[in-house]
């Protein structure tokens, strides 16, 4: 067991619907990254969130995911991030969790965004995924999950909660808050990513990144409205001391999710 955790999130602008500029822009935000053991994305990194954009959808054998399988070997840490997967007939928002020995492992976004009808264009997946990485269990989910804390609910004793997003700026003091929310009731690191800039609906973004600890106080948040890396470490020790020392989640009500 590895007792700390060394992280890089990449708060950017997305060229809308522009796979080609997006790998290459990426490439260059992280080519002097060195001693990581995680690399994280935003949602929908390769299009932004273009919903109705299908056909730029691509396969688990195509450019993007062979691209991934190639950043995480070169800087020897996982890569994770979601792009749009198409697969038998059916478009998911599908975040991939690459290893540096190319193995992938995946989460389709579950809750999808009826405000702008994300369902009508993409297919909701149904189970969370819990990875076990260096001796940390860390469960990835999607921007719109955030608002659903019953999913989120840490009945499997992982240890970060990372959500990947395009969070408008027009609703950002939720995104701060649920955030907290999230780490406080599920006593976990939590990891917010989100991007910046301006999409191709004209919504705007103003990042608010950000990793809180276990008790819901902030570690560390990149600049405002700023493109830029977030590096720093988690460590196990200080989590596992303040679940012992309050240790609420033994008190929690049991439940299974249904579909």
């Amino acid at each position: 067991m590895s007792e700390a955790l060394n992280i890089a999130l990449l708060q950017c602008d997305l060229h809308w619907e522009n796979p080609t500029s997006n790998r290459e822009q990426i490439e260059i935000y992280l080519k002097n990254l060195e001693c990581i053991d995680l690399i994280v994305l935003p949602e929908m990194f390769t299009t932004g969130f273009s919903v109705t954009s299908t056909h730029l959808a691509e396969t688990m054998q195509g450019k993007t995911v062979q691209w991934m399988r190639l950043i995480a070997k070169q800087h020897s840490a996982v890569l994770c991030g979601s792009l749009m997967i198409k697969e038998q007939g059916a478009v998911f928002n599908r975040l991939l969790w690459v290893h540096p020995d190319g193995k992938i492992q995946t989460y389709d976004k579950r809750h999808l965004f009826s405000l702008i009808d994300e369902q009508k264009c993409f297919t909701a997946g149904s189970n969370r995924l819990v990875v076990s990485y260096k001796g940390w269990k860390i469960c990835p989910l999607i921007c719109y999950d955030l608002r659903f804390p019953v999913f989120s609910r840490n009945d499997v004793g992982y240890d970060v909660a990372l959500y990947i997003a395009n969070w408008p700026d027009t609703r950002i003091a939720a995104w701060d808050v649920l955030l907290k929310a999230r780490a406080i009731e599920n006593q976990s690191y939590v990891i917010g990513l989100n991007r910046v800039g301006e999409d191709g609906y004209k919504a705007l973004y103003s990042g608010h990144s950000q990793v809180l600890d276990a008790g819901g106080s902030l570690i560390a948040m990149a600049p405002e409205n700023e493109t830029g890396l977030i590096e720093l470490t988690l460590f196990k020790t200080p989590l596992l001391k303040l679940r012992k020392r309050h240790p609420f989640l033994r008190d929690a009500d049991s439940f299974k999710l249904r579909n």
